[in-house]
């Protein structure tokens, strides 16, 4: 009798150890996981921002890290600059409709201004798409006329879902990758 209680006790411990070990793997998996595969710097501009915008605040990260891996820094070959990789001519069009006075592209360098006026940029596409993800991303990296011509070629209406349809392979891996990022950020930073 003593020998099988001296069991059960061994195995509930086992059992024990185990779910001990695996929320604490876990724990330190999420931990790694914001660390250097989804990590969230300016997480106070990118949650302002989005909130002022009224769009997710995770979108705006997942946006951030496909665009420069949040490296303030970042520029592209084509001209794109900032955390949110905006174009000199985006960046003038997004200030007149912001109403931002005596704007220079310079400013796109800028962490604060770069998160507001991407933020925003995306905010708006969102509203012409009638908040179709796919669309606004596309639009984001490839540009609204491209998106607006596909729309008309191809027959998608607002309510077009098939990413794996986008013409533009870049265009279609950008979406495809954002909306990844964005789930992960949702989970990882319970947004």
């Amino acid at each position: 009798m003593r020998r099988r209680h001296n069991t059960k006790v061994k195995i509930i411990a086992a059992v024990l150890v185990a779910c001990f070990s695996a929320s604490y793997f876990f724990g330190w998996k999420d931990d790694v996981m914001r660390k250097i595969v989804y990590p969230l710097q300016y997480d106070y501009m990118v949650r302002q921002y989005a909130y002022e915008n009224h769009i997710d605040p995770a979108l705006v990260a997942a946006v951030i890290l496909v665009e420069s891996k949040f490296d303030q820094s970042a520029s592209s070959h084509r001209g794109a600059s900032g955390l949110m990789q905006i174009m000199p001519q985006t960046g003038k069009w997004i200030a007149e409709k912001m109403g931002m006075e005596n704007f220079q592209p310079a400013q796109l360098n800028d962490v604060q201004t770069n998160i507001r006026m991407g933020t925003w940029y995306l905010a708006y596409l969102l509203k012409e798409y009638d908040g179709n993800k796919v669309l606004a991303l596309a639009a984001y990296n490839a540009g609204r006329g491209h998106v607006d011509s596909w729309m008309e070629e191809y027959g998608w209406n607002k309510n077009f879902e098939k990413v794996e349809e986008i013409p533009f392979t870049e265009t279609r891996e950008y979406v495809r990758i954002v909306l990844l990022n964005e789930r992960q950020y949702k989970k990882l930073y319970n947004f």
